[in-house]
């Protein structure tokens, strides 16, 4: 029964999955002069980037190959981690389940960019200008699945600190 019960978090995965394909199959069909694309002018713009390494750029700067197959390779075994946590892990509670449904989307979601095209399409600019004045550089551009990993990152996070504690009876 739990491993039912687990299952049906793949929707979450699935879902996710399909928006992030669909949201990155958009962008790239724009043309160029289309970006950017101010959503929110001065916070909050839409562009188009493709990213070879992994966050924040780190590795781009190796041979392609090596770092395209690198990651592929890594992200299939990480993936695969993850599901396995997600049917077999014991005492997991809703938001550590939907942590790794998230988790599992956005992996599946970058490798899936990886294969098809080699880097990953980023397109989502956050400018932080409420900060001081040295900080008003756009954060990193992401996507959807980049934030599907960064949400369900802090659900596991909080379900770690703050979730119910099994005690093991001896």
């Amino acid at each position: 029964m739990i491993i039912l019960s687990r299952l049906r978090w793949l929707w979450l995965t699935l879902a996710v999955v399909l928006l992030d394909r669909a949201t990155k199959a958009w962008i790239d069909s724009r043309p160029e002069g289309f970006f950017p694309h101010a959503i929110i002018p001065n916070y909050f713009d839409i562009i188009r980037s493709h990213n070879p390494g992994v966050a924040f750029s780190f590795l781009a700067d190796l041979s392609p190959n090596v770092v395209r197959y690198s990651l592929i390779v890594s992200t299939l075994v990480i993936v695969g981690v993850i599901a396995w946590m997600l049917v077999a892990g014991r005492h997991l509670q809703g938001p550590a389940v939907a942590g790794l449904a998230l988790l599992l989307a956005g992996a599946a979601g970058n490798l899936t960019d990886r294969i098809v095209h080699g880097p990953v399409t980023d397109f989502l600019q956050v400018w932080l200008r409420f900060l001081p004045w040295y900080l008003f550089n756009p954060w990193p551009t992401f996507n959807v699945a980049d934030s599907a990993v960064t949400i369900g990152a802090i659900l596991i996070v909080f379900e770690v600190l703050f979730g119910q504690r099994h005690t093991v009876k001896s």
